[in-house]
């Protein structure tokens, strides 16, 4: 399917916004402007322009060109998935904010899901006996059972969240576990994580994901520290 000039368009904006060709708090140039230099109508421009405010990048002003967003402090969930498109390699910075954000709301929806669907999600297991030990079939179990416990929490807003991450969080868990001392400890993670499940022990089970998603944390900031201990 052909791209939309609308989708070209926002999307080399954005780029000039990353690269720092456009500033924070910088003005577009005019509808006008922008259509001839894109060699577009008008409609075409303004449709960039209100998919750039939506995901976070701009803000419009009634009888003026847009201004820049500081896309950190402005932008959503949507900014920072384009943010991560346009990087060929994830930053390893911005892994140690996505473990981060794991921390917090990991626990939450594992201790929803088993205080709701306990026997879903045990069977949600049954094919790690058979995962082999690469770098991409850990990153599909991991995401296999991050998105199947966020689907079976009775709160749909954590689904939502990781839905809008999906192919970003598979290329980060494919980069993390590309170090084999990751993938061994995923697995007493998981091995762990199940006993606490199958004894039907909730609390144990929370705190064990947690545990272990503080432990990614630390074992990433070795990696990033040339596997040193700070």
């Amino acid at each position: 399917m052909k791209e939309r000039s609308s989708d070209i368009i926002s999307r080399d904006i954005s780029r000039s916004i990353l690269r720092g060709e456009l500033a924070i708090q910088e003005s577009l140039q005019s509808e006008r402007d922008l259509a001839a230099h894109y060699k577009v109508g008008r409609p075409t421009i303004r449709e960039a322009l209100q998919r750039l405010e939506r995901d976070g990048w701009i803000t419009s002003r009634k009888g003026m060109p847009a201004i820049v967003n500081d896309y950190w402090k402005q932008g959503n969930l949507m900014t920072i998935v384009t943010i991560l498109q346009h990087e060929e390699e994830i930053p390893d910075a911005f892994i140690i904010h996505m473990l981060e954000l794991r921390v917090a709301i990991t626990p939450a929806y594992f201790r929803d899901a088993l205080e709701n669907n306990r026997l879903k999600v045990i069977s949600l297991f049954a094919p790690f006996k058979d995962v082999a030990d690469t770098a991409e079939l850990y990153a599909e179990f991991d995401w296999h059972i991050q998105h199947g416990v966020a689907m079976l929490s009775p709160n749909p807003i954590y689904l939502l969240i990781l839905n809008s991450f999906k192919d970003v969080y598979i290329r980060m868990a494919e980069k993390y576990f590309n170090d084999s001392t990751h993938r061994a400890a995923s697995r007493d993670y998981y091995d762990h994580l199940l006993k606490r499940v199958l004894d039907g022990d909730i609390q144990q089970a929370e705190q064990a994901v947690r545990d272990m998603m503080e432990t990614s944390i630390e074992l990433w900031k070795q990696k990033m520290n040339g596997g040193r201990k700070k």
